[in-house]
């Protein structure tokens, strides 16, 4: 049976007060596995209104509707209104999630300041952004994450080394087409990458005559044919858990018709021989649909002695 992992997407204080809740008994209602990974530190969605100045931006705002997935008040957190801590607000929840079994992870400790800082930052910067999540993850559910799936699928070249160093048994930074282990300029990471396969919701809403009604029809084709090692969707809690949420519905009913297995990436990946993934470069570029340039996974990665072989 083909696999299907549903990576949720976890980047606010209400997603995780509201949307996680409401995706966990979706979830269960459709017997289908998950992995949800958690913004675990401030919520600071309000700075993230500087990414109006990008080009794009603006035209993906006014196709999604940010103000009434994401709430008024949420767009003032770390402006004109303090930033709820979520790792200490809602650690009960977040315990819930795994306690229903559910694979739980890292998305990010400031999902602004890490998704709009670390394509730039230093070595320093990264590794303090991401020890602290690791931290708080312990501190919350007393045992070390495994996984990774960065905020906006934005890395840096410390931050690929770190999923090696911190010891990720593997990670979903990237988007692509199929498992693989990430190369990054030359550098073999030694932490496989689960790359998001499948467009999200808000990528496809408002383009190409695809609306609220159709987008699942749409997704749903696209899975029409399984990949021989599954796919990997990503959904948002504030999306998918709450507005969007008969959207998903359709979704998994969809997928469970056409044969998949619903599951998390720790499924996925455990059906998988790590030891003879492919290489393949990881490099920066642009998904149809989402603003600015991200993580993507590029072409395989030849060793000079294979070439010369």
């Amino acid at each position: 049976m083909p696999k299907l992992a549903l990576k949720i997407d976890v980047d606010t204080f209400r997603g995780t007060l509201q949307g996680v809740p409401r995706l966990v008994e979706s979830l269960r209602r459709h017997d289908a596995g998950a992995t949800c990974l958690f913004s675990l530190g401030p919520d600071h969605t309000g700075r993230a209104l500087k990414r109006a100045f990008r080009p794009g931006f603006l035209k993906k705002v006014s196709r999604t509707s940010v103000v009434s997935h994401y709430g008024f008040k949420t767009l003032l957190y770390g402006t004109l209104l303090p930033g709820p801590d979520i790792g200490v607000k809602c650690a009960e929840i977040l315990r819930s999630v795994r306690d229903a079994g559910f694979e739980v992870g890292i998305h990010s400790w400031d999902h602004v300041k890490w998704q709009d800082g670390v394509e730039k930052a230093n070595a320093g910067w990264t590794e303090n952004e991401m020890e602290r999540a690791c931290t708080r993850f312990q501190d919350v559910f007393g045992e070390p994450a495994i996984t990774h799936g960065a905020a906006g699928w934005q890395m840096n070249a410390h931050a690929m080394r770190l999923t090696q160093r911190l010891g990720f048994k593997y990670a979903s930074d990237t988007r692509g087409t199929h498992p693989f282990m990430p190369v990054y300029r030359g550098e073999v990471i030694l932490c496989p990458q689960l790359p998001t396969t499948l467009p999200t919701l808000d990528e496809l809403i408002g383009l190409n005559g695809v609306n609220s009604g159709n987008v699942a029809d749409y997704l749903l084709q696209l899975t029409q044919s399984p990949p021989p090692q599954g796919h990997v969707f990503t959904l948002h809690a504030e999306m998918e858990g709450m507005k969007l949420l008969p959207i998903l519905e359709n979704l998994l009913s969809g997928w469970r018709a056409q044969g998949y297995e619903l599951t998390s990436m720790q499924s996925l990946f455990d059906s998988l021989d790590a030891d003879r993934l492919p290489r393949h470069e990881v490099i920066r570029g642009e998904v149809a649909g989402r603003s600015g340039t991200l993580m993507l996974q590029g072409e395989e990665f030849l060793a000079a002695e294979t070439l010369n072989g």
